[in-house]
This record gives C-alpha cells, sequence and structure tokens, in this order.
C-alpha cells in the first residue's frame, strides 16, 4: 500500500483535530497572583495583624463594617432631656420651700429696690408664689401628705451701695427661679401623681414667665 503524500496527510491530521485545538485564542501574559502578605494600609493599624494573617482580612473587613453600623449615634432630644423626678412628697417640700423663699425675699426686698420695675416683679413673685403654695397645700392636704413647714423670712441680699441691692437680689432671684423651672419640668413630665403633674404643667408657665422678666432686667 502506497503511503499519502505528506502534504494530503497533514490536511487529514488538521481536519480530525478537535474544535478546540485550533479555536482557542492566544493566552495574554500571566497575571501575577495577589500577594497574600500584603495587608491593607486600612486595616494595617489594627491590632494583632500580621503578614501572614492575610486570610483573614475578608472577615476583619465585614467585622468593621458591622461595628461602623452599630455604632451609629442615638438621635438625641432637641428639647432637652429631662432626668427622673424626685419622688411627690418630696417635690411637695422642696417647691413649697422655695415658694417661701422667694415669697419672703421679695416682701424684704421691696422697700430697699430702686427700680420701680423690679418692685413690680417683686410685687409679682409675692402674688404667684403664695397664691401657688396655696394651691399646692390643698392639694398636699387632700392626699394626706406631710404638710410642708413654712420658712421663716432671711435677711435680704445687702450691696456696699444702695446700687448693688437691686443687682444682687435679681442675681439671686434668677437663680432661685432656673432651680425651680427644673424641678417643675421634671414633675410636669414624668410625675408619679397625676394630680400633682396636672399642677405642676399649670404652675410652670408663671414661674418661667418670672425668670423672662428677671433676665430681662438683668441686661
Amino acid at each position: 500500500m502506497k503511503r499519502a503524500p505528506f502534504p494530503l496527510m497533514a490536511a487529514i491530521g488538521i481536519m480530525a483535530a478537535p474544535a478546540w485545538a485550533i479555536s482557542l485564542p492566544a493566552a495574554g501574559p500571566a497575571q501575577p497572583l495577589p500577594d497574600s502578605t500584603v495587608i491593607p494600609a486600612s486595616l494595617a493599624s489594627r491590632e494583632n495583624v500580621t503578614p501572614g494573617s492575610a486570610s483573614l482580612v475578608p472577615l476583619m473587613a465585614a467585622d468593621m463594617q458591622a461595628n461602623q453600623s452599630n455604632s451609629v449615634d442615638a438621635p438625641t432630644d432637641n428639647a432637652g432631656a429631662v432626668g427622673k423626678p424626685i419622688d411627690d412628697i418630696t417635690f411637695v417640700k422642696q417647691a413649697t420651700e422655695s415658694s417661701y423663699k422667694e415669697v419672703n425675699s421679695a416682701k424684704e426686698a421691696l422697700p430697699q429696690l430702686q427700680q420701680p420695675e423690679l418692685k413690680r416683679i417683686a410685687e409679682m413673685l409675692v402674688n404667684d408664689h403664695t397664691d401657688a403654695n396655696a394651691r399646692l397645700s390643698k392639694l398636699a392636704e387632700a392626699k394626706r401628705w406631710p404638710a410642708p413647714t413654712p420658712v421663716m423670712p432671711g435677711p435680704p441680699p445687702s450691696g456696699t451701695a444702695i446700687s448693688d441691692f437691686d443687682a444682687k437680689w435679681t442675681a439671686e432671684m434668677i437663680a432661685g427661679h432656673e432651680r425651680s423651672v427644673a424641678l417643675y419640668r421634671a414633675q410636669a413630665q414624668a410625675g408619679e401623681d397625676q394630680d400633682l403633674r396636672k399642677y405642676a404643667r399649670e404652675t410652670l408657665p408663671t414661674i418661667e414667665r418670672h425668670l423672662a422678666e428677671l433676665r430681662r432686667i438683668q441686661k
């Protein structure tokens, strides 16, 4: 048997070869594999990270993302947070004592105050706080709570000169009313007794008005 010429054999061999053997595109230059010893800069500062722990990078990244999600600041109340109020009986005691002090201070200051506007405010304090004390005393009696003891008047603030008295008295009244506003605000929002909360809500605007008037005079 005669052998086929070489060109014919080569052609037959090409035809018999699998399709993928002649259609496979030429591969590009080989790409280097990632270096397992390289650690991202964002994680390089974390503790206990060594070149040999690069396999933990995906887990660490996921952990960082979870921590960022959990560290979102809680929303804040723009109106200001109010702490837990004191118990009702203690509120009655402190509120009554504060009102008595302000009434007594206003009565003692009236003869010495020079500014007519301050005299008007002092008279307003006497009337408003006397009325508030009467309502609070009646409420405490209905609840059978201990009746607060009236506070005896103390000496009024005195300055080195007549002009100093108005300023000193105004500053003392502002400080006292700031404490009263905080006390009444906490009770009005979260007090235990419903009737006492109502009293605090109804009285708070009066104390806030006093404070605003005193601050206006001080400026």
